[in-house]
């Protein structure tokens, strides 16, 4: 497992398109890594790189209903709430998991001045083509 955690965090250090601050709210998504698994039918592992410039976000959302997601900050601080906790800050080796049905309220840096970086690891089902549903 340590072996794929590492590749996911090589490949998503290398080859990493457009700057986060030319997207919409200061914030980029890069899908990094996807396979089947092939001892679980219907299921993949799919790697998510999230970069955020300075003061960047992403609006509240979901995930799909089958998603388990493990996260952790590869660069920089991270702000997150779920579910309505607490709005917690994770630093750089830091890490979260969501749960299928999960509501992720805050997503963002929480530096206005320093780029933040996470890599978000989904177990999915193999035909969601969407990993991020925002709310209405």
């Amino acid at each position: 497992m340590r072996t794929l955690a590492f590749g996911l965090l090589c490949a998503a250090m290398i080859g990493v398109p457009a700057a986060a601050a030319d997207k919409p709210y200061n914030a980029s998504v890069t899908v990094v890594f996807d396979q089947k698994l092939p001892n679980v039918p219907g299921k993949s592992m799919r790697g998510v790189l999230v970069e955020y410039g300075p003061g960047g976000h992403n609006p509240s959302h979901m995930h799909p209903k089958s998603a388990f997601i493990y996260a952790t900050v590869i660069e920089g601080s991270i702000k997150s709430q779920i579910n309505g906790g607490e709005v917690k800050v994770y630093k750089t080796g830091e890490n979260w998991m969501e749960v299928p049905g999960d509501h992720h309220q805050v997503s963002a840096n929480a530096s206005e001045t320093e780029p933040a970086k996470l890599l978000a690891v989904f177990v999915v089902d193999t035909n969601e083509t969407k990993l991020v549903f925002p709310d209405d």
